[in-house]
């Protein structure tokens, strides 16, 4: 695989591709933050979560970037935020409890695979009447049940 430099890469995008096809190395260089920042919430999403990227659209000075669940769950709009209120509740839009569920049918295997790519679990799987369950913080702070339902 080549090793490619990327000036002005944007959020990463093709850089991401380029690794997909076989890249050894990819450095993507860009002076907006706010780039730099949405090509790492997509490739959380998408490669440690197991995401698809739906949409990535540039709209001026913002994009918009769209992922979808595993197995054909929802979509989540990754959108950077607008003015200094919604800023302060990244992470804590409802005041530390868990905002998301992820379903899965095989909770060990998505477990471990989490675990390995670095996501953060809060607590040791545990079983409830309503099935298998674990509480995981995205990158950005959000609170999450990995879930198998019994």
């Amino acid at each position: 695989g080549e090793r490619i430099l990327d000036i002005g890469c944007g959020n990463g995008y093709f850089g991401w591709r380029m690794l997909a096809q076989g890249a050894a190395e990819v450095v993507g260089i860009d002076p907006t933050l706010l780039f730099c920042m949405q090509h790492r919430a997509i490739a959380h999403y998408c490669d440690d979560l197991g995401f698809t990227l739906i949409k990535d659209e540039p709209q001026g000075a913002k994009r918009r970037s769209v992922v979808g669940a595993p197995n054909g769950g929802s979509e989540i709009l990754l959108a950077k935020a607008d003015r200094r209120d919604q800023a302060a509740r990244i992470g804590n839009q409802t005041g530390g409890r868990v905002s998301f569920f992820l379903e899965t049918d095989d909770f060990g295997r998505d477990f471990k695979a989490f675990s390995e790519k670095g996501v953060s679990f809060e607590e040791a799987p545990r079983t409830e009447p309503y099935g298998t369950v674990a509480v995981f913080r995205d990158f950005f702070g959000n609170r999450w049940d990995l879930i198998q339902p019994a």
